[in-house]
């Protein structure tokens, strides 16, 4: 299932250098991305009109991109522009261009119909300009449907199993942390609190903790405004407040997880991971290491479970208790895709 109306994240701002050309394939469509020599990112289907000789195999010049099989030239809008030695270019030679917009040091991508692409509405990742924040980006090929990554971020009771040796913690603290699924339509919030925990091993090296901390995990998933999961966790000394609001003492964590389509199966899986820790001490880049051990572990959980999905696919998961948030998700999204649907935008 893909729903085309939404925003992405097509890259990192940076994996996207003047006059280079990137390939990336998204809800099934070959796409190039390439910087301008003006600074302008462009996003245009990767097929040439002339003999289907991949752009992305090309050379950018200036701000046109021109197919390396024939030399025929495209501007960012995805018009013909050159046909060498021909005067007359045909309409049907253009190819297909998509909005695209760099904010917040990503690249987001429009898949659907382009009139109904509102930049404003792209969701903020403010971190990402805070001198107060250190952070650090990872890009992650997934070879899972996309929508289990959603459900992997919204059912955090795998943590203490899957992550036993870097964010983990005790699995019955987990299971008993007191959570609130909150849903207004358009936006799912899950609130978790674990008081009196004892911290992992990521939490003791970031906040020096010597005893048991109040944790938190905050993760919010508002798909109208970018396929994105935002997550606040930390943890403070036990009883100083945090679940008043009183953090400042503590430590806190902010995860960017982006997640891009890429086929039915297959998933980009871009994030980053944020921290208030100062760079002098070291901490950020042993949360950075750590985390991306984390990731690499869901990467490979992920994997599996599309393995299994893919031997039997009409088979039905069995819901348990914890599933309130990922369920309310799963709705959100159905329902998106059958109002694009009715249409007759979805593929």
């Amino acid at each position: 299932m893909f729903i085309k109306n939404a925003w992405y994240v097509a890259a990192f701002a940076a994996e996207i250098e003047t006059g280079k050309a990137l390939a990336r394939k998204f809800l099934n469509k070959p796409v190039v991305l390439f910087r301008t020599e003006d600074g302008e990112i462009a996003a245009l289907e990767d097929r040439c009109s002339h003999r289907a000789m991949p752009l992305s195999a090309g050379h950018v010049d200036g701000c046109r991109i021109r197919c390396a099989y024939h030399g025929v030239e495209f501007d960012t809008g995805g018009k013909c522009v050159r046909i060498p030695n021909q005067e007359r270019i045909p309409p049907a030679a253009n190819v297909r261009s998509y909005p695209v917009v760099e904010k917040d040091h990503l690249i987001w991508i429009w898949m659907g119909d382009a009139h109904l692409a509102d930049p404003t509405q792209i969701i903020d990742s403010p971190e990402h300009n805070d001198p107060q924040w250190t952070w650090r980006p990872y890009n992650f090929p997934v070879k899972a449907d996309w929508q289990l990554i959603v459900d992997n971020i919204l059912d955090l009771t795998h943590v203490p199993y899957i992550h036993a040796g870097t964010i983990g913690g005790n699995p019955e603290q987990h299971y008993g942390a007191e959570t609130k699924v909150e849903f207004d339509g358009k936006r799912i919030e899950l609130l978790r609190k674990m008081p009196n925990s004892v911290p992992p091993r990521s939490y003791i090296d970031a906040g020096g903790f010597k005893g048991r901390v109040d944790r938190w995990q905050e993760v919010r998933f508002e798909p109208g405004r970018g396929m994105t999961l935002r997550v606040n966790a930390g943890g403070c000394d036990a009883g100083t407040g945090a679940y008043e609001g009183r953090r400042d003492n503590g430590f806190v964590l902010a995860n960017n997880h982006f997640i891009t389509p890429e086929t039915e199966t297959t998933s980009h899986y871009l994030w980053t991971i944020c921290t208030t820790a100062d760079p002098a001490t070291g901490v950020p880049d042993k949360l950075f290491d750590q985390f991306f051990d984390t990731i690499t572990e869901d990467e490979e959980t992920l994997a599996l479970q599309q393995q299994r999905i893919n031997d039997d696919p009409d088979r039905n998961f069995v819901g348990i208790a914890s599933d309130g948030a990922v369920n309310q998700a799963r709705r959100l999204l159905s329902a998106m895709y059958e109002a694009e649907n009715d249409q007759g935008i979805a593929a």
